[in-house]
């Protein structure tokens, strides 16, 4: 059995299978990215063993967690070749405690190799944590009113080799009162929060190139950026896609007509108070009539507005308003990158 830090195994050129011994339940509600559970109770177990350990005596949960745990170790090894077909594996409960110990103990028997993540789940996330805050390298915030197309855009900058942390990608959301539509399930915010870690520590932290992202509330959908990203975020220098409304209004119709009326018009409803009854009623009856352009002309003004009142309240550096010749994703970013490698050679 070796013990490990979680700044070691980050570090890992070639990690064996990680496996989280928590509870399903546990898991579900967060986890490493890539990490499998192999739970050493289930949620009715975990949860009576708990109450054990609360109203009677840490020996006495002990010795239930060993009884019922006693009647899987066959289940344990196999489910754990299952999972790791290989000759090591790493395992971590929620702290690096008894759990983890003790099947770290037990895969001894049938793995070469057995890691244990010192601090288990916690301490990964902590680690992780403090991997984002202390992350030096220069970021650069694309922004923009609604429709400005600024997902297509980081895409392109994606393919033409720039650095891109998809925000929107990992929150399963695009941020606003349709963000949902053709989406997947949110994951929780304690998963997004570790999605977002492992995003950063997937990155060669030692280059000097700038990341690109989005520009975004503190919340998407359900889920928040992490105080440690948002502060960053915040200081960056933000550039501006400024598209005339014409195109706006194209790039709108072209990512949300194709879906269902009755979502569209859900996602409407969401925003009742702050479109105004007369309004709400223009929008939804030219949804009847399949004038999407009409719709998204009267989610703008509130859009707009808002996104206004989010730039002065938060101060933001502006440091560049792009006015692109084209609406075509791959010109916008070969556009921006034109003036981006010389803002970055010469220094604001």
């Amino acid at each position: 059995m070796n013990i490990i830090s979680p700044q070691d195994w980050f570090q890992l050129q070639s990690p064996p299978a990680l496996l989280d011994v928590r509870s399903p339940g546990e898991f579900a509600k967060g986890h490493w990215p890539g990490a499998l559970n192999l739970p050493l109770f289930d949620n009715e177990e975990r949860a009576e063993v708990g109450t054990l350990y609360k109203q009677k005596s840490p020996e006495v949960a002990f010795m239930r967690g060993l009884e019922l745990a006693g009647q899987k170790l066959r289940w344990y090894v196999e489910r754990a070749q299952e999972l790791a077909p290989s000759t090591s594996v790493a395992v971590h409960c929620w702290r690096g405690g008894q759990r983890s110990q003790s099947m770290a103990w037990l895969l001894s028997k049938r793995f070469q190799e057995v890691k244990v993540v010192a601090g288990g789940y916690k301490g990964i996330r902590n680690a992780g944590r403090a991997y984002l805050n202390e992350f030096s390298r220069p970021l650069v915030v694309l922004g923009g009113a609604t429709g400005s197309g600024k997902t297509k855009v980081l895409q392109a900058l994606l393919q033409q080799g720039e650095t891109v942390v998809d925000l929107e990608g990992l929150a399963h959301h695009k941020g606003s009162a349709f963000g949902a539509l053709g989406e997947s399930a949110q994951p929780t915010v304690e998963q997004f929060e570790n999605d977002l870690f492992h995003a950063f520590l997937s990155l060669d932290a030692h280059s000097a190139r700038s990341i690109w992202l989005e520009d975004e509330s503190k919340a998407i959908g359900r889920v928040y950026l992490p105080n440690e990203l948002w502060q960053k975020m915040m200081a960056a220098p933000l550039v501006q896609l400024d598209l005339p409304e014409e195109w706006r209004l194209e790039n709108l119709v072209e990512d949300y007509a194709s879906y269902d009326i009755e979502a569209l018009r859900s996602s409407f409803e969401r925003i009742r108070k702050r479109l105004g009854g007369q309004n709400l009623k223009a929008a939804l009856e030219a949804l009847d009539r399949h004038d999407f352009t009409t719709a998204a002309a009267i989610a703008l003004r509130y859009y707009d507005k808002a996104y206004g009142l989010s730039l002065r309240k938060h101060d933001r550096q502006l440091v560049y308003r792009l006015q692109p010749s084209t609406n075509d994703p791959s010109l916008i970013a070969e556009e921006l990158l034109e003036w981006w490698g010389h803002y970055s050679l010469v220094g604001s």
